[in-house]
C-alpha cells in the first residue's frame, strides 16, 4: 500500500490540532509522513503539535511569515518526500481506519486524485440535512463539474506539479478549482468516505448564509468563471476560541 504525504494547514489552532494529530496517531495505516505549514500562528499552535513528536516520528513543522491556504498546501506539497498527497485542515477528525480505508479505494480506482464526503456523525441533527444536500451536490458534479472539500483531498506530486498548483489568486473555492483542473488531465472522484470537522463556521455565520454563499460562489464559477479579489466576501481566521460561549 502507498506511502503517503499528509500536509495540514493551520493558522491559530492550538485548540483544534491536537485532536487531529491523535487521529494520526491511531491510524492502522503508519507508512506516512506528516508535514505541518503554519501560517505564522500567533498561538501555541506549533507547540501543541511538537508534542506529538515522538509519537508521530515523521511530523515536519515548517513555519511561514505570511497567511494563505493555498500558499500553505503548495508549501507542503513542495516539501512533500511521497508520490500521494493527501491535504487536511487543522479541524478535520479521522477514524482510525481512514487512511487505509481511503488508500484500499483510490488503487482500487486507480485515482490519482479524489475527494471524500463530510459526516454528521456526532453533530447536532440541524446540520444533516445540509450535509446531506450538500454531499449530494459534490457526488453529482463529480462527473461534470468536479467541486471538492480542500479539508480533506487526495492528490499527487505529479498532478499537482502539472497543474502548478492550488492558485494562489484565487479567494475562494480554490479547492474546487484545483481538482476541476486537476480533472482535465485524470479521473476524479468521490471516495465513498467520510470525514468530520468542527463547524465552527456554521456556528458563528448560520447554516443558511453559508449555505447561500457557497450556492452564490457555485453559480459564479459555473457561469462567470473563479472567484477573485475577494469578489465574494469570506474570512479566514474569524473563529471564536472554544471556550466562548455559543462556540
Amino acid at each position: 500500500m502507498s506511502s503517503l504525504s499528509i500536509i495540514i494547514i493551520t493558522l491559530n489552532e492550538a485548540e483544534r490540532i491536537g485532536s487531529l494529530l491523535e487521529d494520526l496517531v491511531q491510524q492502522t495505516h503508519r507508512d506516512f509522513e506528516v508535514i505541518l505549514v503554519d501560517s505564522n500562528s500567533k498561538d501555541e499552535t506549533c507547540t501543541v503539535a511538537q508534542g506529538f513528536a515522538n509519537r508521530l516520528p515523521k511530523l515536519h513543522i515548517e513555519q511561514m511569515l505570511t497567511k494563505g491556504v493555498c500558499l500553505g498546501r503548495n508549501t507542503g506539497a513542495e516539501l512533500a518526500q511521497h508520490e500521494r498527497l493527501l491535504f487536511l485542515d487543522a479541524d478535520v477528525r479521522l477514524a482510525p481506519n481512514f487512511i487505509e480505508q481511503a488508500l484500499k479505494d483510490l488503487d482500487a480506482k486507480q485515482l490519482q486524485v479524489a475527494g471524500v464526503y463530510m459526516s454528521s456523525k456526532g453533530l447536532p441533527k440541524r446540520y444533516s440535512l445540509g450535509y446531506r444536500l450538500f454531499n449530494l451536490g459534490i457526488g453529482l458534479t463529480q462527473f461534470v463539474f468536479p467541486t471538492a472539500i480542500g479539508a480533506c483531498l487526495f492528490s499527487t506530486k505529479t498532478v499537482h506539479n502539472t497543474i502548478q498548483g492550488f492558485d494562489n489568486t484565487i479567494t475562494l473555492c480554490e479547492d474546487c478549482d484545483y481538482v476541476n483542473r486537476a480533472s482535465r488531465i485524470t479521473k476524479f472522484r468521490m471516495l465513498p468516505l467520510g470525514f468530520t470537522f468542527d463547524p465552527r463556521r456554521l456556528k458563528q455565520d448560520g447554516i443558511m448564509t453559508t449555505g447561500r454563499k457557497y450556492l452564490h460562489a457555485n453559480f459564479h464559477r459555473l457561469f462567470i468563471g473563479e472567484i477573485r479579489n475577494n469578489k465574494i466576501r469570506y474570512e479566514f481566521d474569524h473563529y471564536k476560541p472554544k471556550s466562548n460561549k455559543g462556540d
